[in-house]
């Protein structure tokens, strides 16, 4: 499973030369929701200046780079590639030029009748550059011509699938959610800036208040004029309950619900679900530390830090290929031997994949001199693929679809292995259970998913 991408955008009703900056910000605070490519766009009211790269924020930019993007409006992305291969031609935000003007487009999510609408694009002779979804967005809303709002109304009715997206041309900044609301999105205030992200934390970052979030089918346009909301179709939310057990920073509130409390709850009650007769609770850091706080404060087991984490390694979760997420792991961790030898573990994480990670985890305790491990899981066993902006669409990569859980706890080396319920984590997000996306757990879509949805659907055309 790897993670969406992460959404920043900003409108000054006056030219700000620091702009970018601002976005700049933003962006470092959502890294971890991709770290494939960055890039900013920023409109001054004539053109679109931009700048994007693979790699970190602080990789692909710089003093010189962000004092040239200078403007009134400006959107960023960070990546993890969902639809396409990591290449700089997939790097967002995409912007595409038309006989009216240009127009840039960061996306969140996955559009899963792409290959319909790319077809129908191809026939009228547009020319494609990349291998996403978020570019096939890009040409249909270039395509309606020079008023932004109706061609984004529009073409809101012809995708299907998730998606979060932030639009702006030379003088206004747009933000979509999709009807379903399977990512997240929320509107902020800085002085006299209107400000979209991905997550609050990213408001936090640059000093902005949080105002509320963007509601499912919902278009807000911002301009000169101020703001402006629409609604299109709405049938019911679904919402992404895996930003509660991972993609989401602990410290951001979703739906306001505070990811942290929900998964403080969640470790409580996996260990009320899930007991274990040991000595010391340690969570991988850091997606399983705070569930690990919560299975500690419920069992009364102490809590300890027995894994330590290298800060300067990003999260192995959203490496391109199982042979760098390996290495990643050695490099990331290491086990505290004064902590754990001779003692019997809980060992909390937040899911488990494919495995590999898990096991190699497993093994560093046990040659750290770990006594017994007993592996939670403050989630339930992930079983079906995701086509809405995970990318999990291959059931033979999830280890719970092909395997027991006996199966699993043999192959990571545990001593015992236990999943929280999907009852228990429905009840510690706090949300009812008809307002989320449950699929990656019970394989039920809110969507029909086409057969054919891949992450690489456009490589080989």
């Amino acid at each position: 499973m790897k993670e969406s991408c992460g959404l920043f955008g900003i409108f000054s009703p006056k030219p700000d030369p620091k702009i970018s900056r601002t976005v700049y910000y933003g962006l470092i605070a959502l890294q971890h929701r991709g770290q494939e490519s960055a890039g900013i766009a920023v409109g001054d009211g004539e053109k679109i200046k931009y700048h994007k790269g693979l790699g970190l924020v602080n990789d692909v930019f710089n003093e010189e780079v962000l004092g040239e993007l200078s403007g009134h409006v400006a959107i960023g992305h960070v990546r993890y590639s969902t639809t396409g291969s990591n290449v700089f031609e997939n790097a967002q935000p995409i912007v595409v030029a038309g006989q009216q003007g240009s127009l840039a487009v960061a996306h969140n999510g996955n559009i899963i009748n792409t290959r319909e609408l790319r077809s129908q694009l191809e026939k009228k002779g547009l020319p494609f550059r990349s291998t996403t979804d978020s570019e096939i967005i890009a040409l249909l809303l270039i395509e309606q011509g020079p008023d932004m709002l109706h061609a984004c109304l529009d073409v809101t009715r012809t995708l299907q699938g998730a998606y979060c997206l932030l639009l702006m041309n030379q003088n206004s900044l747009i933000a979509i959610r999709d009807p379903l609301g399977f990512r997240p999105l929320c509107m902020g205030r800085l002085d006299d800036c209107v400000v979209f992200a991905s997550e609050t934390v990213a408001l936090d970052a640059v000093g902005a208040e949080f105002v509320r979030d963007i509601e499912p089918g919902e278009v807000v346009l911002v301009n000169e004029n101020g703001v402006e909301s629409h609604k299109t179709a709405f049938s019911r939310s679904a919402f992404c309950i895996f930003e509660f057990v991972y993609f989401a920073r602990p410290d951001s509130v979703l739906e306001n619900v505070s990811v942290y409390a929900a998964r403080e709850r969640a470790g409580r009650i996996l260990a009320i679900e899930q007991p274990a007769d040991a000595d010391l609770v340690v969570g991988v850091p850091d997606s399983g530390t705070v569930a690990a706080i919560g299975y500690s404060n419920q069992s009364g087991i102490p809590y300890g830090m027995g894994l330590i984490k290298n800060k300067y390694i990003g999260r192995t979760f959203i490496q391109p290929s199982q042979k760098l997420r390996n290495l990643g792991v050695r490099l990331k961790l290491n086990a505290l031997r004064e902590l754990v030898k001779g003692k019997s573990i809980v060992l909390v994480d937040d899911s488990i994949v494919r495995g590999t990670t898990m096991g190699q985890i497993v093994k560093m305790l046990r040659t750290a001199g770990a006594r017994s491990i007993h592996v939670r899981i403050a989630s339930p066993p992930i079983r079906y693929g995701c086509y809405f902006g995970v990318d999990t669409s291959d059931r033979r990569e999830l280890i719970a679809a092909v395997l027991e859980e006996k199966k699993i706890e043999q192959l990571i080396g545990a001593d015992s292995l236990g999943y929280l319920s999907l009852e228990g984590l429905v009840k510690a997000v706090g949300l009812p259970s008809d307002r989320l996306c449950l699929a990656c757990f019970n394989g039920i879509y809110p969507l029909q998913v086409p057969s054919f949805c891949t992450k690489y659907l456009f490589e080989k055309e």
